[in-house]
């Protein structure tokens, strides 16, 4: 069986069951007794990396081993950087783009290649903010969808140059972290890309992110709700408070309305 010995460690080596026995033991104890670790939550050494699979996760390496898709993940994750640095289509005329390509965000699109690559051309954002910095991170393709890298990115740019006709302010932004997907064919093409703010409360931008973030954290929003921070409608807002007040009630009648 396999065995595990820290590197330039001394002494007995420790049996791989032994240890996948102990993991489970500890994490059994910590949770009480009323825990709801189960036996699919053992540790399990494959390959011989520990490895522990709570309930109800999904095992990604046996997912991806059994994909079908012929880029596989290393080489997925490095046209998905190829892509990035080719500006996803905008400085290589979009050839790394599918016919059939679509960018789809929170709020815009699903736009078609053409319609994406024009809309890109007239916000010239690099130019606005030669700085900007997208700090992409967490690499990691799909285990549902194997044609799909997932990364997310956490932005900063200062604005020193014009921006919609409007003089630069020097301003320093920093937007909210930001989850993006990039899907591919099997000739390696991009056939859609979007992003969604994963933490609104985060960054200098009023929750926004992509371009109308870097908008509005320059105070040059767009004049339409979407390119403002978000705001509860006055429903959302009334169902609170009679939430609210329902639950002063309850109290006030010990329990019972």
């Amino acid at each position: 069986h396999l065995t595990l010995t820290p590197p330039g460690a001394q002494g007995p080596r420790i049996p791989m069951d032994a240890l996948s026995l102990l993991v489970s033991i500890v994490a059994f104890r910590s949770a009480g007794s009323s825990s709801a670790v189960r036996s699919s939550s053992i540790a399990f050494c494959r390959g011989g990396k520990l490895a522990c699979l709570i309930e109800g996760e999904v095992d990604e390496e046996a997912m991806l081993a059994g994909s079908t898709f012929p880029l596989k993940p290393p080489a997925l994750i490095a046209r998905a950087k190829q892509v990035l640095e080719a500006g996803v289509g905008t400085k290589d005329g979009g050839e790394c783009l599918a016919p059939d390509f679509e960018f789809c965000a929170a709020v815009v699109g699903p736009l078609g290649r053409e319609e994406y690559l024009a809309a890109l051309g007239t916000f010239k954002l690099e130019d606005a903010f030669p700085d900007i910095n997208p700090n992409y991170y967490g690499f990691r393709v799909d285990p549902f969808e194997p044609n799909r890298v997932w990364f997310m990115s956490r932005s900063t740019a200062t604005h020193t140059g014009p921006l919609l006709g409007k003089p630069p302010t020097g301003k320093k932004l920093s937007l909210p972290p930001q989850q993006f997907h990039l899907d591919f064919n099997e000739g390696g093409l991009l056939r859609e890309i979007g992003f969604y703010v994963v933490d609104r409360r985060q960054g200098n931008t009023g929750g926004l992110g992509g371009a109308f973030g870097y908008f509005f954290g320059t105070g040059n929003p767009l004049p339409i709700p979407e390119c403002q921070p978000y705001k509860p409608s006055k429903r959302f807002r009334l169902l609170n408070f009679a939430g609210r007040i329902g639950t002063r009630l309850k109290k006030l009648k010990g329990g019972d309305l």
